[in-house]
């Protein structure tokens, strides 16, 4: 089957993909930062060569050992399976009032107890230990 080629314009500054030309990017913001770009796709039917995924049983499921960060509050290490994993992003969220902050301000400190190294970033502010 023959290739389809298409246009696309993405902005330099963050990536936004349009199809067609825009002055302004609507997500920077930025002005007269779209540039063009032939992408050449297949045409017709999907592609029916791609491999399928498998279902696969829980108790099948390969554990991999993971670097984790302890936090020292017992119950949050439980619920993040061990601690925090070296290198992700944890994301805490809820009610307001409900304790976030109080926790956050437990974790930093139980964690520089510990001498680990750990960055957190609360409310915008980013502290290193």
């Amino acid at each position: 089957m023959a290739k389809k080629q298409t246009t696309v314009f993405f902005c330099n500054e963050c990536g936004y993909e349009s199809s067609k030309w825009l002055g302004k990017c609507p997500a920077c913001g930025k002005w007269n930062t779209f540039v063009e770009e032939k992408v050449v796709g297949s045409s017709g039917s999907k592609d029916k060569s791609k491999p399928k995924s498998e279902i696969v049983k829980l108790n099948e499921v390969e554990k991999k050992t993971t670097i984790r960060i302890q936090t020292g509050v017992q119950e949050l290490d439980r619920v993040l399976g061990g601690g925090f994993v070296k290198g992700s992003l944890t994301l805490l969220g809820g009610e307001p009032g409900i304790g976030k902050s109080t926790l956050i301000l437990q974790i930093c400190d139980s964690v520089k107890v510990r001498g680990q190294n750990f960055v957190c970033v609360w409310r915008g502010i980013r502290r290193t230990n």
